[in-house]
Parts: C-alpha cells; structure tokens; sequence
C-alpha cells in the first residue's frame, strides 16, 4: 500500500452548475479518496482529496478535465500532511 497523501485543489473555468461536484464524488468513490469539494463565491470549485498517493494523483487529473460539461481553464494543487479525513462529502 502506498502512503497516504493530502492534496488541496482550487479549479478554475466552467466548473459550477455543470454537475463537477457530484462527479468529482462519484470519482472520490471509485478512487477510495476521501475529503470533500464545495462551490466557492468567486465561481471555483475547491477540494480536498486524501488517500494513497496514486489515487489522489488521478483525482488531480480528473480535475483537469472536470464533468463532461465542465470548461477547466486551471487547476492549482497545494500538498499538505494528511489530516484523517474519512468519507468524502459535497460541502455547501
């Protein structure tokens, strides 16, 4: 098993109202990631993903391109130590 990682994501674009945190949820699922994504005022959408280091690789690359309505203009990634987090929630 690999170590467990903690990435902070901010992404850029069309990524509100285009069904990118349901599907980042979906993809935290499939990639046994946990942590948590939310809408932000400014019209970006943060996450949080935590897990092996392979999984939260391909969550980052998943943001690059978004839900197939999304438009990813950037992606800005800040590693962190792992906190513990536990499940993986749409925040609000």
């Amino acid at each position: 098993m690999s170590e467990r990682t903690h990435a902070h994501v901010h992404v850029t674009g069309r990524v509100q109202g285009v069904f990118f945190r349901a599907t980042t949820r979906e993809r935290a699922a499939e990639h046994d990631v946990d942590g948590w994504v939310k809408n932000l005022a400014d019209g970006r959408v943060e996450a949080v993903f935590e897990g092996a280091e392979e999984s939260v690789e391909a969550m980052i690359e998943f943001c690059h391109e978004g839900s197939p309505q999304a438009r990813v203009e950037d992606v800005e990634v800040e590693y962190q130590e792992p906190t513990g987090s536990d499940g993986f929630q749409i925040r609000r």
